[in-house]
């Protein structure tokens, strides 16, 4: 069965991030999930009760509103700036072409940041909406003839919000197509017409205590026209038998409208944590498309985790680096291969425990024949050909694998594996370290 497992997915080539991607034609068996007896098992290993989920909850809704409890954005102005930082490089634009200087500077001059916090305002997101790192739709691509660079690696996607995501508002850009904002977990810059402004009234009517969450990915929602393709994770608050979303007037202002949904699509935060749940939402995210920051409304490795914990309550920072200090982070960079594998199957917890390397973190399921497993979404592998030149192969989805996923490929050489790449595991459950 080991083989099986092994063989349901490839791993990653982290470098500073995620690797990106030339393909080569290779042909490996691929299962794309482990039965689902197997998922049960190991679900059935993990520890119901690592999480107060009525404190993890309330902690959740306190960051999640904190936006519209604020008078202004968090951020320094010169944090809030670091985007300009892009002029100084080489950038490809979604031509293929380098960015100009003259292209930059006026972009960089629609920015508006002397206007940075001076007439902040309350808002809501409209639709699932990209969190953009300068005020443009165009991708910023390190060179896109480079493995590892190119598409999906848009390096001007900060991240994605959901529908229904409250927002402090910081000013607009010269052109006004474009908001700097500040949500509960990222900020950046979205389109106006992604959002709308909200008042005290709004606010009241719209936090309603009965909170529900997507439990279903990527459904249909109307009002009564199509409104948005629904994510797991996503937040409705519940107002007798309907559920609320924001909508607009002609001035931009956020107006309470009513949708339906059905059981199967959204249940009462948090839903709880168990075995049946664990499953049941892991298999709801398997096999989606990659998305770097949320790119094209898919996933990365640290929102898969995100979306995964939040139905239970549980909050967890955006990125994989700063998702290892929410709970006890463990140090294995200096273990051998074998050590690292001992420390993770003694000390690791079944879905509740993190395994980080550099710009990739991923969620310990278990073990099968001794091999920890892990659920993570994941671009590519980087393997060699026999001239020894690198190439890569897109995985580009959410899967389970081991931490060696890959290994029986030719072409498969140390610098390809994960393991090796693993510099610690962090406890979601706040305990003694061993």
């Amino acid at each position: 069965m080991l083989k099986h497992i092994k063989l349901l997915s490839f791993t990653i080539f982290i470098s500073l991030f995620l690797a990106a991607c030339s393909t080569k034609d290779i042909k490996p068996k691929i299962e794309s999930t482990i039965p689902k007896t197997d998922l049960t098992t190991l679900s059935s290993s993990a520890d119901d009760n690592f999480l107060n989920q009525e404190k993890a909850s309330n902690d959740f809704f306190t960051k999640y509103f904190k936006p519209w409890g604020s008078t202004k954005l968090s951020y320094p102005k010169n944090e809030a700036m670091w985007g300009i930082s892009y002029k100084n490089k080489k950038i490809y634009l979604e031509n293929h072409k380098l960015a100009s200087k003259e292209w930059f500077d006026n972009l960089i001059a629609n920015t508006n940041f002397e206007q940075y916090n001076l007439n902040v305002k309350k808002a809501i997101t409209l639709k699932n909406t990209n969190v953009r790192v300068m005020p443009t739709n165009s991708p910023f691509f390190y060179n896109p003839s480079l493995p590892g660079e190119g598409f999906p690696f848009d390096y001007n996607q900060n991240s994605l919000l959901k529908i229904n995501t409250p927002l402090i508002v910081s000013h607009l850009s010269r052109d006004r197509a474009w908001a700097y904002i500040e949500s509960h977990f990222v900020g950046g810059w979205v389109d106006i017409n992604s959002i709308a402004f909200v008042d005290e009234s709004f606010i009241k009517e719209f936090k309603t205590s009965n909170y529900f969450i997507s439990t279903k990915e990527k459904f249909p929602i109307y009002d009564p026209i199509f409104r948005e393709y629904v994510k797991i994770g996503t937040i409705f608050p519940k107002n007798g038998e309907k559920y609320i979303i924001a909508t607009n007037d002609e001035n931009q202002n956020a107006k309470i409208t009513y949708i339906d949904l059905n059981s199967d699509e959204a249940e009462k935060m948090p839903i709880k944590y168990n075995s049946e749940n664990r499953v049941k939402i892991l298999n709801s995210l398997l096999e989606e498309p990659y998305g770097w920051g949320g790119l094209l409304n898919n996933r990365d490795c640290s929102s898969f985790t995100q979306d995964y914990f939040s139905v239970f309550g549980k909050h967890l920072h955006r990125n994989s680096k700063a998702q290892t200090t929410n709970g006890n982070y463990l140090d294995v960079s200096n273990l051998t291969l074998e050590e690292k594998k001992e420390f993770i199957r003694k000390n690791a917890v079944p879905f509740s425990t993190l395994v980080y390397l550099k710009g990739h973190i991923m969620l310990y399921i278990g073990q099968k024949e001794s091999e920890p497993l892990v659920a993570h979404n994941i671009w590519s592998i980087r393997l060699k050909d026999k001239n020894n030149q690198e190439f890569r192969h897109i995985i580009g989805k959410a899967t389970l694998t081991t931490l060696e996923p890959g290994i029986e490929l030719e072409g498969f050489k140390e610098d390809s594996n994960i393991l090796k790449k693993v510099l610690g595991i962090t406890l979601l459950k706040w305990t003694t370290p061993p």
